[in-house]
């Protein structure tokens, strides 16, 4: 079907396509989005089509090989095509490569008309841009947090008002500019442009949290195979995201190397054995596995509480990297003190209350809330940046003005890339 035909059968709606192209897997969606619908996630979503690809050519979130993360790209892009019946154009595109970072600033300008206008934003917006891109640093992603006018609070949508000077508190998020210029070749190599690119702590974030949680405020965790991320929220608004290049693969290596077990087997186990908390009867629950070559009928022995032990070390380690990140945030204390994981290693048994014991916070684990026609085995904790990247581009989460909206200033960091990327084919 070509684009024109998947328009016109869908008449107003519009087609969305997102794409996660993560550690452990790629995953794209399609759907049909009814114009200006709000309420819940799944209020005016339905899933058209979904594709998910075991990931290849990528680790800890960066792309480590064009080729493999190309092919592996296109045929989840394909395989929600063919279930959608149309073809997509554009992705939004998910990004926790390049050492994401948040920045905190305000820009202000003066409003010669008198009265605010779109073009006095754009400005405030360019300037935001032009103060994160530096030393080789791109943008990622850009929100307002406050807004003033004349030295006072002002309302969401100035336009129109009388103020002398304006200024926007703002916070943006950034990532290095190779990482980001890898990721977007593959997606261009896909033959799509990227309609936006979303931080993925963003994304898991608006999936995992409710509108309550994120306006009395929350810190949302993600802990995916490759990497682990946080993102904060006051006051319904976004304020800070950072990631870090680790998460559960690192437990099934530690798996595989301390039971001399395959990779495959490690991440079995882990799935079906592993967990950071015992209980009594973990010391007599015994599994069978095999060892790393040796004959097929060849099989050890090992209890839950002795695997424990193995997986227990390296899950102290994530949870002390949470911990320094949390403390060492400025922010942290208007993001009140709940926490939600989410993130396929967020079902470990046991993580959660081991966080909470660690973090001395109230800790729940969430998956994506329900999006229609997204079928039950894609909706656990693994997949809430996929379907987070839905909801990415509404503007009425977390007071965005970002990357591939209206504004001009914002959009044209994409145009840039767009015309980077096809000089280099």
């Amino acid at each position: 079907m070509t684009r024109d035909k998947a328009k016109k059968k869908n008449g107003r709606k519009h087609i969305v396509g997102v794409l996660d192209i993560g550690t452990s897997k790629v995953a794209c969606l399609i759907a049909a989005v009814e114009p200006g619908a709000g309420g819940p996630l799944g209020g005016g979503i339905r899933i058209l089509g979904l594709g998910h690809q075991r990931a290849e050519g990528v680790k800890g979130g960066v792309i480590i090989d064009l080729d493999r993360a190309e092919q592996a790209a296109r045929a989840a892009v394909a395989q929600a095509e063919r279930m959608a019946g149309v073809e997509l154009a554009e992705v939004h595109v998910s990004v926790s490569c390049g050492r994401l970072t948040s920045h905190n600033f305000s820009a202000k300008t003066d409003v010669t008309s008198g009265l605010v206008s779109e073009d006095d934003l754009d400005r405030l917006l360019a300037a935001g841009q032009s103060y994160v891109e530096q030393g080789g640093r791109s943008l990622v992603h850009l929100n307002e947090v406050a807004l003033r006018l004349d030295g006072a609070p002002g309302s969401r949508d100035p336009r129109g008002m009388a103020a002398r000077e304006i200024a926007l508190d703002l916070h943006a998020v950034s990532a290095d500019e190779a990482p980001l210029h890898n990721l977007l070749m593959v997606v261009n190599r896909c033959y799509l442009e990227p309609a936006s690119c979303v931080p993925a702590p963003l994304a898991s974030a608006l999936a995992a949290t409710s509108e309550d949680e994120r306006r009395l405020g929350v810190t949302a965790i993600d802990i995916g195979a490759g990497t682990t991320s946080l993102a904060m929220f006051a006051e319904d608004r976004f304020l800070y995201a950072c990631s870090a290049p680790f998460g559960g693969a690192q437990i099934t290596f530690d798996i595989a190397r301390a039971l001399h077990t395959p990779l495959a087997e490690a991440e079995r186990i882990k799935a079906l054995y592993g967990t950071v908390v015992c209980a009594p009867s973990d010391e007599h629950d015994v599994f069978s596995y095999p060892g790393a070559g040796e004959e097929q009928d060849a099989t050890h022995q090992l209890t839950k509480a002795e695997l424990a032990e193995v997986v227990r070390p390296r899950v102290r380690t994530i949870v002390d990297h949470i911990r320094q990140r949390l403390e060492a945030c400025e922010l942290t204390a208007y993001a009140g003190r709940c926490l939600v994981l989410t993130g396929g290693t967020s079902a470990l048994t046991g993580l959660a209350d081991y966080v909470a014991v660690e973090l001395g916070r109230p800790v729940r684990v969430a998956g994506p809330q329900a999006v229609s026609g997204l079928p039950p085995a894609l909706s656990g904790s693994a997949f809430s940046t996929v379907v987070g990247l839905l909801l990415a581009d509404r503007p009425e989460h977390a007071g965005r003005r970002v990357l591939g909206g209206s504004n001009a200033g914002a959009g044209s960091y994409l145009k840039r890339v767009g015309s980077w990327l096809r000089e280099g084919f």
